[in-house]
């Protein structure tokens, strides 16, 4: 009898650690800074729009300072010249910081190997979610934006690693 009321308890209560809870409003309230240098800064600002609703994800608001975002989303080429700035956006950031690369230039350079562009912004950044596309549509924004969610919820910390950096 007393078992089963326990058991019954335990269905009516929300058993968490304190862990998950923050994991979960990390999630569920995603604070993101633009760094929109192409094509694909066009396609970035059309997610808040009526027609995509991020605001449905916790993410509606861009932030206008690097100090009060968690997430830096690079669309676009990054030239040799704009990777200290964009090193200096991101030491600003507050832990945890999580970084979206937008595109094939932010990703890996773009289609053609230029002199003058860095060839992926994880030689710069951390990255922690890869949108592809030239330029790739706000529905595939929103799909990285809700994978890197699901990574927060389950717990998977922010990548740190950078390429081609020894760590």
């Amino acid at each position: 009898m007393f078992e089963q009321e326990i058991e019954n308890l335990e269905d009516k209560l929300g058993l968490t650690t304190v862990e998950k809870a923050v994991a979960w409003a990390q999630g569920n309230s995603i604070w993101p800074d633009t760094f929109g240098l192409a094509c694909c800064a066009i396609e970035m600002m059309s997610i808040v729009s009526a027609r995509y609703d991020i605001a449905r994800f916790g993410a509606e608001v861009f932030r206008s300072s690097p100090r009060q975002a968690d997430l830096l989303i690079v669309s676009g080429r990054v030239a040799h010249k704009m990777a200290a700035p964009l090193r200096q956006i991101y030491d600003q950031m507050l832990e945890p910081k999580w970084v979206i690369a937008m595109g094939a230039c932010a990703s890996s350079g773009g289609m053609f190997n230029n002199y003058a562009v860095l060839q992926g912004v994880d030689k710069i950044v951390a990255v922690d979610v890869h949108v592809p596309g030239c330029p790739p549509r706000p529905e595939a924004l929103v799909e990285g934006i809700v994978r890197l969610q699901e990574k927060i919820k389950a717990g998977v910390p922010p990548a740190y690693e950078i390429r081609g950096v020894a760590s």
